[in-house]
């Protein structure tokens, strides 16, 4: 059964590197009972299982070249037919142009609007918070330098050494934020002027992030907060 039982929740969360919105795609689908469909997780899976999907995007990855619109429209548009999908889900990473945000429309011509939630951070702030960023040498968790004691040097939940990521130097972050910017301000200016569009501040504190993407999803679809929160989730999709 739909989280809400007549309205299929079909979201898109939009945001920079650095702004969190794969945490809070999680956070809203859990919550709601709906799968997290995240383009990057699909092609890293395919590529690691060594189906014909992952063949076909590690030989792209291999040669230098980008991931086509027709490819990553067809991955969606297979993940989105299968039977946990029915009551809608959270997209991560997909659209990211002009051209996949009206593929997608068509495949959910029959299945409600989306709501598209824009997690917005300033850049200033988008660098700071990639340049804490820490891995841990031993188990790979990605956490933040800087906890409520300072500066942390040891992974809290292994103890491993906590190592700076190279594609996190400043120069980089701020060339993925150009990169970002020029490839995904088409694709806002042509959602922007829905009324299932939302902006959210993410800058705030993530449980306050959390709060603020549940009220704009429910402002988005006409629902109190309280109809999403109550709603029975959505079972996931049987492995037999």
């Amino acid at each position: 059964m739909a989280a809400v039982a007549d309205v299929p929740l079909n979201v898109v969360i939009l945001g920079p590197p650095g702004a969190g919105k794969g945490t809070q795609a999680e956070r809203f689908a859990r919550d709601h009972g709906i799968p997290k469909v995240s383009t990057g997780d699909i092609l890293r899976e395919a590529v690691t299982a060594g189906t014909a999907l992952g063949r076909q995007v590690k030989a792209l990855m291999d040669r230098g070249d980008l991931v086509s619109d027709d490819l990553m429209i067809g991955i969606v548009e297979e993940r989105l037919a299968r039977s946990d999908a029915r009551s809608g889900f959270v997209l991560d990473g997909f659209p990211r142009t002009v051209e996949q945000a009206r593929a997608l429309d068509e495949l959910l011509a029959k299945r409600g609007p989306v709501v598209v939630v824009e997690v917005q951070v300033p850049d200033e702030e988008l660098v700071r918070r990639v340049r804490s960023r820490r891995i841990c040498s031993k188990c790979g968790r990605l956490v933040s330098a800087f906890g409520s004691d300072g500066a942390a040097e040891r992974c809290s939940y292994c103890g491993g050494e906590l190592v700076a990521r190279s594609d996190d130097a400043e120069s980089v972050v701020r060339d993925r934020l150009k990169v970002y910017w020029r490839a995904t301000r088409p694709m806002i200016a042509f959602y922007s002027q829905r009324p299932t569009y939302r902006a959210v501040d993410g800058a705030q504190a993530p449980e306050r992030v959390r709060e603020a993407v549940v009220e704009a999803v429910a402002a988005a679809i006409g629902r109190p907060v309280a109809g999403l929160k109550h709603g029975q989730a959505a079972q996931p999709e049987s492995k037999a």
